[in-house]
């Protein structure tokens, strides 16, 4: 048994770590319910960073697909405004979070990535 907790709680450390450090680099990550209520606002830009396929599967409404594995993803990204808030999402969370990193070093300063992204929304 104390082998197990251990490594639950290595995990649940490195976690808190690793969501308090997407905070301090500029990317607030938001709950569905959070960023449900934060859309309703009409200076945002919604992003869904998954492939054109993916997307016609499904998507929430109003967002733009620019898919992160596209080679003109920054090309695409660049010609948004850099002051408006940036709202991400993509299945499941990695590569919003690669996103994130990726409207960082272009110079955005509001990122916002859905949590649990559009798994969590459909749910």
């Amino acid at each position: 048994m104390k082998n197990i907790k251990i490594p639950v709680i290595a995990l649940l450390f490195v976690s808190t770590i690793g969501c308090e450090a997407q905070k301090r680099d500029g990317v607030k990550v938001l709950s569905p319910q959070e960023a449900t209520a934060m859309l309703a606002e009409d200076e945002l830009t919604l992003i869904d960073v998954r492939t054109p396929e993916e997307f016609a599967e499904g998507h929430i409404e109003g967002a733009q697909n620019i898919n992160f594995l596209n080679v003109n993803f920054k090309v695409q990204m660049q010609q948004l405004d850099k002051e408006k808030p940036v709202y991400i999402y993509c299945r499941s969370g990695n590569r919003s979070a690669k996103a994130a990193e990726k409207l960082q070093e272009m110079g955005f300063q509001k990122i916002y990535d859905i949590e649990g992204d559009i798994l969590n929304w459909e749910g």
